[in-house]
């Protein structure tokens, strides 16, 4: 009778409550199972970049504001104004954040249209013409993908 009444007050497991780890420390979070076996996203564009700078700094862009050759703005014929570009180089796959502010480019072929600050830091200036690849952007994303750039 004794170890009857002993063997009703013994500590319970864990309940269904959460209050128990669960996880294995050794096995991966879920999300990183995931994010493994995701492919690759598709560009939005590949195609031949060029660059404007000096001649038209300081005139009126399609978004309004002036044109400023050292931001990392772009012309694109498509996109929405104030929408965000990741331009990656392919030839030497250095890649920046851009903000699309302006229309164009006027010449056929050409994708894309960048600001001298962006094709600088694509190492594409001296070139004049780059092909390139761009991936839309979400702008809650832009703070943790934009480097800083010196001039």
């Amino acid at each position: 009778m004794v170890l009857l009444i002993a063997g009703s007050g013994a500590a319970q497991g864990p309940t269904s409550s959460g209050s128990a780890n669960t996880r294995n420390p050794k096995s991966p979070p879920a999300n990183a199972v995931a994010a493994k076996s995701r492919k690759p996203a598709r560009p939005f564009q590949v195609g031949t970049a060029s660059w404007y700078g000096s001649y038209f700094d300081g005139k009126p862009t399609a978004s309004g504001e002036p044109y400023n050759m050292f931001d990392l703005t772009a012309a694109h014929p498509a996109l929405p104004l104030g929408s965000y570009v990741r331009v990656t180089n392919l030839r030497n796959r250095r890649s920046i954040v851009v903000r699309i502010n302006d229309r164009g480019p006027i010449v056929p072929g050409r994708i894309i249209d960048l600001s001298y600050g962006a094709a600088h830091a694509l190492h594409m200036n001296k070139a004049g013409l780059q092909r390139v690849r761009l991936d839309v952007v979400r702008p809650e994303l832009v703070a943790d993908l934009s480097p800083a750039v010196a001039y």
